[in-house]
């Protein structure tokens, strides 16, 4: 398999595929395809389905296999942002609820319990996020730009809620509140922060998607 990726603020992975190569994706991702990409529609398996669905995705997931030759298929992002591989031979990666775009088959996926049932509730992704693992390409979309920074162990990050994208399996999250009266009253910023903590990789994105709709959504006239 190969691919590109082009066209941010809007962008669109290009998956090149050999003969029988499949690749698999969520429901509704498929952009447009050559027309020997041949669609499976399937659950993967109850433990895979219910997983999904816990984590924000789709229950159901298409597969697309390239028959009697080479063949290609686009998958776009849903939202201005962009579009990050991650190679999950070198590491599981734990992802924000819808996250997921697309993938090889051999990638797997399982519910990512977080350690500190407050960093769920409080952290800005939910109580459960997504861990991919096993082998393989994925492609995960980020809102807006994507900032990443390498955590020492031991090192930690302070971000709001909301900004955490993915991160790789060795980080642990927590929250942390926002200190001072005042500043939780007006200080604009809520009342809780995402704290991640080292050794690992932390992405990072800069236009939540609800971050995004509040803004949009204050230019639309009530009626």
């Amino acid at each position: 398999m190969r691919y590109e990726i082009k066209g941010e603020p809007m962008p669109v992975v290009l998956v090149y595929l050999d003969a029988n190569e499949a690749v698999m994706c969520q429901k509704g991702a498929m952009s447009w395809m050559t027309p020997n990409m041949k669609m499976q529609t399937g659950t993967g398996g109850i433990g895979k389905a219910f997983s999904k669905m816990f984590s924000g995705e789709s229950m159901f997931q298409n597969t697309y296999v390239s028959e009697g030759g080479p063949g290609m298929i686009a998958f776009a992002s849903s939202v201005p942002g962009s579009i990050i591989p991650f190679d999950i031979s070198k590491g599981d990666m734990i992802v924000q609820k819808g996250g997921y775009l697309a993938s090889e088959k051999s990638v797997e996926f399982s519910i990512a319990f977080q350690k500190k049932v407050g960093a769920g509730f409080f952290g800005g992704e939910g109580f459960i996020m997504q861990r991919l693992h096993g082998n393989g390409m994925a492609f995960i979309e980020i809102d807006g730009y994507v900032v990443e920074y390498d955590l020492q162990p031991g090192q930690q990050m302070v971000i709001d809620t909301g900004y955490l994208a993915a991160m790789t399996g060795t980080v642990t999250m927590d929250i942390q509140t926002v200190k001072g009266v005042g500043n939780v009253l007006f200080g604009g910023e809520g009342l809780f922060n995402t704290v991640v903590t080292g050794p690992g990789k932390i992405y990072l994105q800069t236009m939540p998607i609800s971050n995004l709709a509040g803004a949009v959504s204050s230019f639309i006239p009530r009626s």
